[in-house]
């Protein structure tokens, strides 16, 4: 049996690589490490201890996708500090136009799911069992779907 150690990092492909940085440096906020093959892969890290934790792969802009009924990458997930990083997070959201894919309410843990300029599913979420009993989005919004595009 196979046992890693913990994931290393994921690779997507994307249409335009200048475009996904852009969102994922001034959006979530990553530090680019590194650009290769003449800039069509970037590696990005939230965390300056390593190298990288996500890398996108440009394709090219007649690429399909993605589609909620096939099989892939269905999300990623990154962990926020606390609820005002989360109400930050959201507003950045809105002041970006970054589409809303839904608020997820997973019992002591609390998503805001968003979609990168390709489709590409991402949460931001925090570990708040002080607010347990609050839907996220009423938290955020004040129970307004302002943004939204789905639950």
């Amino acid at each position: 049996m196979i046992k890693p150690k913990m994931l290393g990092h994921i690779v997507i492909r994307v249409r335009d690589a200048q475009r996904s940085e852009d969102f994922y440096v001034n959006v979530l906020g990553l530090e680019v490490r590194n650009r290769v093959r003449e800039g069509k892969m970037r590696f990005f890290t939230s965390n300056p201890e390593i190298d990288h934790e996500i890398a996108v792969a440009e394709i090219g802009e007649d690429a399909v996708g993605p589609f909620e009924n096939q099989v892939g990458l269905y999300h990623m997930a990154w962990e926020l500090a606390d609820m005002d990083e989360l109400k930050d997070a959201y507003q950045v959201v809105l002041d970006n136009n970054v589409e809303i894919a839904g608020f997820g309410d997973h019992g002591v843990t609390k998503g805001l799911y968003i979609r990168d300029p390709d489709g590409i599913e991402i949460e931001l979420f925090i570990e708040a069992p002080e607010f347990e009993k609050t839907p996220l989005q009423e938290i955020l919004t004040g129970g307004t779907l302002q943004g939204t595009t789905a639950d």
